[in-house]
């Protein structure tokens, strides 16, 4: 069975410790945009935008796995992040995602973007 490419966004609590969870997200030029989208969630205050606030420095990990292993790969980025909960620059971060994924298109995320400033890649094979 073939897989495909999933997000993970990893960030640090305010206590220092890890939470990871995966995300939709998009590339734009030196940037990275993920939302708060309407995806079943008990609320849209989530830790994720907490820790970023806390620690800017934060992490997204996309991985391929295949039952070829020949056809394994990840991609780690690592950057600083900024929460964005107005203003055109939300906007734009919308109209990229919404560009990417047609569910975007039909349900706007009505939470905040996470923005992620690209400092380092890193890449298998």
């Amino acid at each position: 069975m073939a897989g495909a490419p999933v997000g993970h966004l990893a960030t640090v609590t305010p206590e220092g410790r890890p939470h990871v969870v995966p995300c939709c997200f998009v590339l734009d030029g030196e940037w990275i945009y993920t939302a708060v989208d309407a995806k079943p969630k008990s609320t849209l205050a989530l830790r994720r935008l907490d820790n970023v606030e806390a620690h800017a420095a934060v992490t997204l990990l996309v991985d391929h796995y295949d039952e070829d292993w020949d056809d394994l790969w990840w991609v780690r980025v690592d950057g600083h992040a900024q929460v964005w909960e107005t203003g055109p620059r939300r906007a734009g971060a919308l109209t990229a995602l919404a560009a990417k994924y047609r569910q975007y298109r039909t349900a706007v995320p009505p939470g905040p973007v996470i923005a992620m400033e690209i400092t380092r890649w890193r890449s298998w094979p």
